[in-house]
């Protein structure tokens, strides 16, 4: 007997990932605290909560650095640092896909699904849990139990990955297992199959 019954993950940080080079580039050319600035939680969480749009996130950017020209085409280029798809984490997680339902789950904004067309990952996944959509973010425990319950699982029965800790730990206080994501050796040990 298998000992999960869904593969709960995160999308940002584990199966897609971005240029960080780009974006330490983009600081470094304008000056500006760019990272910090965008990743303020008083700035993303209403925008990773459906309560504003990604554009409505990268105009509080531009005006939170000055609302300058400089500071709104350092926002421009952040919003367009590129993406991708780790491909040794989609080939794991297409594996564990044979044997039970792979549910991705969020912290995302209202573009998540024109996201998703980019990478090619419209139809990857049984279910997509956005934050956006749902009104809830990790690691608030309403998100894993609606993950849990799209997927037919039992919380206990879930395996849950992402690569940010407090969201692991908000999976495991429900009795998922839980495992934080480094690298696709981490997701690799964790899958029985």
């Amino acid at each position: 007997m298998t000992p999960f019954d869904a593969v709960l993950c995160d999308l940002d940080g584990v199966l897609r990932q971005f240029d960080h080079a780009v974006q330490a580039d983009i600081e470094a050319r304008y000056g500006l605290p760019l990272m910090r600035t965008a990743f303020d939680p008083a700035l993303i969480k209403p925008a990773i909560l459906g309560e504003t749009t990604e554009q409505e996130w990268a105009d509080a950017i531009a005006v939170a650095l000055g609302d300058d020209e400089r500071a709104r085409q350092a926002v421009a280029e952040f919003m367009e640092v590129p993406f991708w798809v780790d491909e040794e984490v989609r080939a794991l997680l297409a594996k564990a896909q044979e044997h039970v339902p792979v549910v991705l789950v969020t912290n995302a904004m209202d573009t998540v699904e024109e996201h998703l067309d980019r990478l090619g990952l419209t139809y990857f996944a049984d279910a997509v849990i956005s934050s956006a959509r749902v009104g809830v973010a990790k690691p608030d425990r309403r998100i894993y139990e609606l993950a849990a319950e799209l997927a037919g699982a039992a919380p206990e029965r879930c395996l849950f990955v992402d690569d940010r800790l407090e969201n692991v730990e908000g999976a495991r206080s429900l009795g998922m297992t839980g495992v934080h994501f480094r690298a696709p050796a981490d997701l690799a040990a964790a899958l029985p199959w």
